[in-house]
């Protein structure tokens, strides 16, 4: 999600502190291998307990940090799992790591995770970390009421892939229209805000914080906001499927570890954004407002929901088959992932 003014600012300060923070990759040329810590370094495992230290990467984006603040409180630890969270910002650099065993996790767009696994990529998504909730959004021009009235109109758009173009994609599906009923300019998001706020276009697909500079134009406003889309645009944990396989106990400690950080940041908020705004790089309360109007976080009990069971799907299934069968339609890859074999809603589920 990608996607918000806090994922703007902790993406400067992350590269200005990258030499304070864990070995990481950012997206230029200064990125760094990601440190061996997955099959070179295994120790041997009994009875699916992973004895090594497992290593989760994640970009720095706002919805990722409880998984920092659960490392932080030792809340992987007290359910059985030595877990490290490493800053990779690249999504190519974290995908190659996952497939060479350096890292066993990485924290994405659930799109993202799709796209992986019908890439090659051998994972599945355990867990629902975050949904945007207010981070990204659609802008145009105050003439235009709806979706529908941008037909033949200029729309800045992301059309390389991510959290814009999916959700884009997904509202074409919803209204019945096609890419060819808009006058679509390629450009990143970021660029795509800006474009807009230049009066260059008569919309754009964005995120923060280009909708709060949208709307302090004088012709600007957030037609469509993520807010009213909840479970689309989502990010997720992938694992390793070897690794799930072969160390199901430590699974479940990731999974558990991550409610328990979850609930500690509605318990104890100053201590809990505290923590966070550390590898954040960013102000707590800072980091809390953006956290509070930005995303929504899963829960134990979202998570079940999200998810369902075998017998009565969630809707990260639903989310799951339209981002599977996008990128094939769209040719950004040759063959279709199997959703059944990607999701796996038994540790989610098995949380107490």
């Amino acid at each position: 999600m990608r996607k918000a003014s806090a994922k703007i600012i902790s993406l400067a300060l992350a590269a200005a502190m990258s030499t304070s923070l864990l070995a990481g990759c950012s997206g230029g040329s200064t990125s760094k291998a990601p440190a061996e810590s997955g099959a070179a370094s295994q120790s041997a495992a009994s009875g699916g307990v992973y004895d090594g230290t497992v290593t989760l990467a994640h970009s720095s984006w706002i919805g990722f940090y409880p998984l920092d603040l659960a490392v932080e409180k030792g809340f992987f630890k007290n359910h059985g799992a030595d877990v490290k969270v490493e800053i990779i910002e690249s999504k190519s650099d974290s995908k190659s790591a996952l497939a060479a065993g350096k890292i066993q996790g990485i924290a994405t767009s659930l799109d993202t995770n799709i796209m992986s696994a019908a890439s090659g990529i051998d994972l599945q998504v355990v867990l629902a970390l975050d949904t945007s909730s207010g981070g990204d959004g659609l802008v145009a021009k105050k003439e235009f009421k709806s979706f529908e009235d941008l037909k033949g109109k200029t729309i800045a758009l992301d059309t390389t892939g991510g959290a814009s173009f999916f959700w884009f994609n997904y509202l074409l599906k919803e209204k019945n229209l096609s890419m060819s009923d808009f006058d679509v300019q390629s450009m990143g998001s970021g660029d795509a805000g800006a474009a807009f706020a230049a009066g260059k276009v008569d919309a754009a697909m964005t995120w923060q914080p280009w909708l709060d500079n949208a709307k302090k134009t004088t012709f600007g406003q957030v037609l469509l906001s993520s807010s009213e889309y909840p479970g689309v645009i989502v990010d997720a944990l992938g694992l390793s499927t070897d690794f799930v396989q072969k160390y199901p106990e430590t699974t479940q400690a990731i999974i558990d570890g991550w409610n328990d950080a979850i609930d500690y940041m509605k318990s104890n908020p100053d201590d809990a954004y505290k923590i966070m705004s550390v590898p954040a790089g960013m102000k707590p309360d800072a980091l809390k407002a953006a956290c509070e109007t930005e995303v929504q976080f899963y829960d134990k009990a979202g998570n079940k929901s999200y998810f369902g069971t075998a017998e009565n799907k969630g809707d990260i299934y639903k989310i799951s088959e339209f981002a599977a069968q996008l990128w094939v339609d769209t040719k950004m890859v040759s063959s279709k992932a199997d959703i059944d074999k990607v999701l796996n809603s038994t540790f989610v589920n098995a949380a107490k």
